[in-house]
């Protein structure tokens, strides 16, 4: 015997309730899409030349910072919120202005730049010349429910011409009371310039 269509739906309703009630049980501070944010989030480096300041050199002197592969979740403007190791969802309202790997690139160039004094380039401005190059995937850059914190997990690799690979894995957390656009913003800016910090104190070694 079939069932009637009316309580067929009623089933389907109630299936898609209980599934998004992990979603539902962060009180509203996430969302999977909606209007347009208020505000456009980005990230400022702590460490940055002064103004008017130069640096020259030949490109076999400069550093390379490439742009930072990513996982699925962060080749995108929203900001993560990792419920699971198997669900995400996003903060409500928080927008980056550029992608993640972008922005976070922004602040190493800018950071490697004020720390070692040298030319910082991005790829594209090299050409066929190759000196230092510091690439690396990020792997975390959102907020993660277990921890209560924002989390950026970023494994960096130095390459220099005719010396061996290096490769090493950074990370910080800060533990934050509001998940809100300017909370995380401005949480996941502090522990990014951190981890920039520390990358650019390692490859300089």
């Amino acid at each position: 015997m079939s069932h009637h269509p009316t309580s067929q739906m009623r089933r389907t309703l109630v299936a898609l309730i209980a599934s998004g009630a992990a979603v539902l049980s962060l009180g509203g501070c996430i969302s999977l899409g909606g209007k347009a944010p208020a505000q456009l989030l980005t990230l400022t480096a702590d460490a940055a030349p002064n103004a008017g300041s130069m640096a020259q050199s030949t490109v076999r002197d400069a550093i390379i910072v490439e742009v930072p592969t990513v996982e699925r979740t962060l080749d995108q403007v929203r900001v993560p919120v990792h419920i699971s190791d198997s669900a995400v969802a996003y903060v409500a309202d928080a927008v980056w202005a550029d992608k993640p790997a972008r922005l976070f690139r922004g602040v190493l160039a800018e950071t490697l730049a004020a720390k070692s004094g040298r030319l910082v380039l991005d790829q594209v401005e090299t050409g066929s010349e190759r000196g230092m190059m510091l690439s690396g995937q990020l792997l975390r850059f959102g907020y993660d429910q277990g921890l209560g914190a924002v989390v950026v997990r970023f494994d960096a690799v130095v390459r220099n011409p005719g010396a061996p690979l290096r490769k090493q894995r950074f990370e910080a957390s800060e533990q934050i009371g509001a998940v809100d656009a300017v909370t995380v913003g401005a949480a996941l800016n502090r522990t990014a310039n951190r981890v920039a910090a520390d990358v650019a104190a390692w490859s300089a070694g």
